[in-house]
């Protein structure tokens, strides 16, 4: 077989699963900057055998990210874009898959390098085959962490342009998304007086600030819910809380906690950040992590018809709550295209994608790719 020919399904399965486990047995987190480089450079070895090829090394913040573009293509029809960072698990977690019941199981195969090893492999092949296709890839390290350094970067001061993204993080084989909620990652901090926990009233306890704030909070946050089915208002969760103590007997003089705000349109970034603050009082300081307003997704039509004349079924167009680099994409006018094949369990340990669904995604991926980009619109 020549690098030219197309993989019989049998084949394509076997090397989809093989890539997907090297991928998942790289624990790229964010906490293991070494290993992250480990699964870039596997990912930069895996495209680096394609001939006509230039391919751009980025660092920014500590975080590598990758462009690869044909020789003399500045702005592709179509960028395939994806992240290999994978979010962090406690203690003890392993980092290995196993398959079960036609399904790869393990850390990150769903979000997202079973999606990565995807967009590898229709790379390589589609490159194989037809030689200059203005087909590109970018692949970054930071998606977990807000994506600033990766897609923020590369679509602002790096200046990268598309004509089309392809964003395989959310939706699902009969759905895309259109819609996602804006997200406000907040550090809460507050100060006291340290003393013995025997006395505390000679001590004043930050904890007792944070998580009163955080009540009220939650309670304003009530406000906002209604009976949708897939919760289109505001939500607030506390995701970490934390101080410098190490012994139980003691009543630290500062407390932190981290929060996790998600918000449909009408809603802004500003509004949100006046709730947060109404809530929280004076004596409770806060900080804007990552900060974007809600994006607004356009699926491509010729997707939607060829997933249908694939699998015989119509494809939804869905809200997510969740966000994605998407919003760092379409503030410069670029459509996005976001679905994927079925997932589960994300953010476990215990986080699965299914084998077939894989297989019949590269298919019509591999179909839509080569509409738009050996014919392009």
């Amino acid at each position: 077989m020549t690098a030219t020919d197309r993989l019989d399904d049998n084949s394509l399965r076997d090397r989809l699963v093989e890539l997907t486990r090297d991928l998942v047995i790289i624990p790229s987190t964010v906490s293991r900057p070494d290993e992250r480089e480990r699964c870039y450079q596997l990912v930069r070895n895996h495209i680096d055998v394609i001939d006509g090829l230039e391919i751009r090394d980025y660092r920014h913040g500590g975080y590598p990210s990758l462009v690869a573009l044909p020789k003399g293509c500045e702005v592709p029809e179509v960028l395939l874009a994806a992240h290999l960072d994978v979010i962090g698990l406690p203690d003890g977690a392993s980092y290995r898959s196993r398959i079960e019941d036609g399904r790869i199981h393990g850390p990150g195969c769903g979000d997202m390098k079973g999606q990565l090893a995807i967009l590898l492999e229709l790379f390589r092949a589609l490159h194989a085959r037809h030689p200059g296709t203005p087909l590109g890839l970018a692949v970054t390290s930071d998606e977990e962490i807000g994506g600033l350094h990766g897609t923020g970067y590369l679509f602002g001061e790096a200046g990268l342009r598309c004509r089309q993204a392809f964003l395989p993080d959310g939706g699902a084989p009969d759905r895309v998304t259109v819609e996602e909620k804006g997200v406000l990652h907040v550090r809460l901090t507050a100060r006291g007086r340290a003393g013995h926990a025997a006395r505390p009233w000679l001590a004043v306890n930050p904890l007792d600030a944070i998580t009163d704030a955080v009540r009220r909070l939650r309670d304003r946050f009530a406000a906002f819910r209604t009976g949708d089915d897939d919760h289109w208002y505001p939500t607030v969760a506390l995701t970490v809380l934390r101080t410098d103590n190490s012994t139980v007997n003691r009543v630290p003089e500062r407390a932190e906690a981290l929060l996790d705000i998600r918000f449909p349109p009408p809603y802004k970034t500003a509004s949100m950040m006046d709730e947060v603050r109404a809530s929280l009082g004076e004596t409770v300081e806060t900080l804007v992590l990552v900060g974007d307003d809600p994006t607004h997704l356009a699926p491509d039509p010729l997707w939607l018809d060829l997933v249908q004349a694939a699998t015989g079924q119509s494809v939804r167009q869905t809200r997510e709550s969740g966000g994605s680099d998407a919003r760092f994409i379409c503030r410069h006018g670029i459509p996005v295209l976001i679905t994927r094949p079925e997932v589960g369990n994300l953010h476990s340990e215990n986080e699965w994608i299914d084998i077939a669904s894989m297989v019949t995604f590269y298919r019509i991926a591999e179909r839509y790719l080569e509409a738009r980009c050996l014919s392009p619109l």
